[in-house]
């Protein structure tokens, strides 16, 4: 198993439209490209004072191989997406885990 995760500090101005996208726009999309098999979005309660709501978006893919279609077909579309609509209001960074 392969957890591609996904950590993004949202500005708390943008927060509200950026969880709607992600949950009726960003999310889904990424699930119909059939290669993840789960998907959990997750909001940090542990946060301090930087101006923003961060959340994880975790991604879970059953193989290497899996994961590096995803990346090779759909990542850069929809991280290009993603950037566009929210251009200067977030932060991210992306971490790729596998199950010991």
């Amino acid at each position: 198993m392969i957890l591609f995760n996904i950590t993004v500090n949202v500005s708390h101005a943008a927060e509200k439209e950026w969880l709607k996208f992600m949950k009726e726009v960003h999310i889904p999309e990424i699930m119909a490209s059939g290669l993840p098999i789960e998907t959990k979005l997750l909001r940090l309660l542990t946060e301090i004072d930087n101006e923003g709501a961060t959340y994880t978006n975790q991604f879970i893919f059953r193989t290497m191989e899996d994961f590096l279609a995803y990346q090779t077909n759909f990542q850069a579309e929809l991280q290009d997406k993603h950037h566009q609509k929210f251009n200067g209001q977030y932060v991210s960074f992306r971490t790729l885990l596998e199950e010991a």
